[in-house]
């Protein structure tokens, strides 16, 4: 067995950008920008109004004073003239300011009688102007990579950009393997069980901008699983699940090993997910994860997750970890590194993180109730309640 964080680094070795491609602003949000975004204009373009009001010289911003207004500029239309001595001209939120005028006096602190405006006793001392280039100007960018929040696809439109760079979805061939499985909505024989492992993994791989193609279940004989395997042609990554222990039914190892895999290892010493394998199966990567609900979906999270934003461009390393004070008492933990399903609520100065007393990795309520993985290390020793430990939160995993 090797240690969790060298089964990461084998994991993320196999784990290369998948290429890359243009897609336009609309269809961008959440992909992952592989290359920077040039500004071909500054913005805003020209010093505009930022409240509806009149524009002025700010010399001429005194209290009682009395302009002429000459003209009007709504948004979106520049005005022509020039505002000479005692005159103003009325204007809107967003439109360019006029030759001549810096300031700009809003509308509450003006009273108009005709086209003549007298200025309010307290007129502020902000000049309500957006000055050109205040957000960005012509060549700046936006850095690559990342993955593209709205308000990122909102900056590249500003910037006027209308194409942007950006990783291809990683392509993932989920495989489900055992005869005791049927698809959720069948009617199981008394000895079968409901296929749920592929169902959760998609829908976090799809969460995390991959796309997942769910194949048809492989049964325990060589012939289904070559057929499945078939099926997974195109695919960048090759997810099985279930079949990668060492029983006489579990053949993924030795029908993989017999279309060429070169596996990177072989069991990981961890609970929940001792059973977990890599290596690279043609022009694609395959991820053996164990069969048990829960075993699979804490190892795609702390494995596969990792490997697609690697495949991505991203970023990527194992889970952030953060801290906690532990809420009950724990034996000492053994030679593998545990994963605890656990309650955070909150505690005077950390939050306090609680296990669930029973850790089954066949139990899915737990994991859906669940806000974070108490990790206890390799051989740690008893651990009293209070004591600080770490873990990684769920709530944005599942």
């Amino acid at each position: 067995m090797i240690s969790v964080e060298d089964a990461l680094a084998a994991c993320l070795d196999l784990a290369a950008p998948v290429g890359s491609e243009r897609v336009a602003l609309t269809d961008a949000g959440g992909r992952v920008l592989v290359a920077p975004v040039t500004a071909t204009r500054d913005q805003p373009p020209f010093s505009a109004s930022a409240m509806d009001g009149y524009a002025l010289r700010d010399v001429e911003a005194i209290p009682g004073r009395r302009l002429k207004v000459v003209g009007e500029a709504p948004a979106g239309r520049h005005w022509s003239g020039t505002i000479g001595p005692g005159e103003a001209l009325r204007i809107f939120t967003g439109a360019p300011l006029p030759d001549g005028t810096d300031r700009v006096v809003i509308q509450e602190d003006v009273s108009r009688e005709g086209d003549r405006i007298t200025l309010g006793r307290d007129l502020g001392s902000g000049h309500n102007v957006r000055p050109s280039g205040a957000d960005f100007v012509a060549g700046d960018t936006m850095s690559a990579p990342r993955r593209l929040s709205p308000a990122d696809v909102a900056l590249a439109a500003s910037m006027n950009v209308p194409l942007l760079e950006v990783s291809r979805r990683p392509t993932v061939a989920l495989i489900a393997t055992g005869d005791e499985l049927v698809t959720p909505g069948e009617s199981p024989r008394p000895d079968q069980i409901i296929a749920s492992n592929t169902y959760g993994l998609k829908a976090r791989i799809e969460a995390e901008g991959a796309e997942a193609r769910l194949l048809p279940i492989a049964r325990d004989n060589r012939e289904s699983l070559e057929q499945v395997f078939d099926l997974a042609a195109g695919a960048d990554l090759i997810v099985t699940v279930g079949g990668a222990s060492v029983g006489d039914h579990d053949l993924v190892g030795d029908v993989a090993a017999s279309r060429g895999l070169d596996r990177a290892f072989y069991k990981v010493a961890m609970r929940p997910g001792k059973p977990l394998m890599a290596g690279r199966l043609g022009d694609a990567v395959l991820l053996g994860l164990p069969g048990n609900p829960v075993s699979a979906m804490v190892c795609g999270e702390l494995f596969l997750i990792p490997m697609l934003q690697a495949m991505m461009g991203l970023p990527a390393g194992a889970r952030p970890r953060l801290r906690a004070r532990l809420g009950v008492e724990l034996p000492a933990n053994g030679p593998r590194e545990h994963y605890m399903r656990a309650e955070i609520s909150a505690g005077e100065d950390l939050p306090i993180i609680t296990p669930y007393g029973s850790q089954d990795s066949s139990l899915l309520t737990v994991l859906s109730g669940a806000s974070g993985l108490l990790v206890r290390p390799v051989d740690a020793p008893r651990t009293q309640a209070g004591e600080m430990v770490e873990y990684v939160p769920l709530h944005q995993m599942f």
